[in-house]
């Protein structure tokens, strides 16, 4: 079970945000103490994340190879998202409020996970605060952009996630997820829209349950 989250958290790099999942042994990093003025800061993105209960735009990913991929994704609270990536990349990754499904569309098989059990519950709950559900690991302000490191605060889940929010248009432009072996995978937001209606329909997929097979 462990192996085929880190396959699909490494896939999406979501956690969130996804968190790639390893023992937590792997990385000792230590919370740090933050000020006033950092923890106001860390304040304003869990008051972003909670400000929309829908949100669509389009995403870059870069793997940790440099594999590049790109796509339009959509969330709408509580529970439910969907990564949806352009050819040549035939994934599509749906969060139905309680199933996170990730399907082959070349082959229509795919596999999945409780939405309870991957970190995407720090995006897709009514409520977050990171301040209480994570470990704060690294901080910086620089050029407009706060940078965050965190860490689930649970212990249930391994690696890292870096979140960067923009100051001057408010909105969470990248996170970068780094798991155990340091590798790093960066998806970059564009064009978002908060408020919009979507389609229910979009967070329905139909798997093969027969044949399973999980991202490579």
């Amino acid at each position: 079970m462990i192996m085929r989250l880190q396959k699909l958290l490494r896939l999406v790099a979501l956690g969130s945000l996804l968190i790639g999942t390893v023992p937590m042994a792997a990385h000792a990093a230590a919370a740090i103490q933050l000020t006033d003025a950092q923890s106001a800061s860390i304040q304003h993105i869990s008051d972003y994340i909670n400000s929309f209960s829908s949100l669509q735009g389009e995403f870059t990913q870069v793997s940790p190879k440099g594999n590049l991929s790109r796509g339009v994704f959509y969330i709408s609270k509580p529970g439910k998202m969907r990564f949806d990536y352009a050819p040549p990349n035939p994934f599509l990754i749906v969060a139905d409020g309680r199933w996170l499904t990730i399907k082959n569309r070349a082959k229509e098989k795919g596999d999945q996970f409780p939405l309870s059990q991957t970190p995407l519950r720090l995006v897709l709950s009514r409520n977050v605060d990171l301040l209480k559900d994570t470990n704060i690991l690294a901080f910086q302000e620089q050029d407009g952009l706060t940078s965050v490191t965190l860490e689930d605060k649970g212990g249930t889940l391994g690696g890292t996630l870096m979140l960067v929010f923009d100051q001057k248009q408010k909105v969470l432009q990248q996170w970068v997820v780094i798991d155990s072996k340091n590798r790093r995978t960066t998806v970059t937001l564009d064009k978002i829209v908060a408020g919009v209606k979507v389609d229910p329909q979009l967070f329905v997929v139909k798997i093969d349950r027969k044949e399973r097979e999980s991202p490579r």
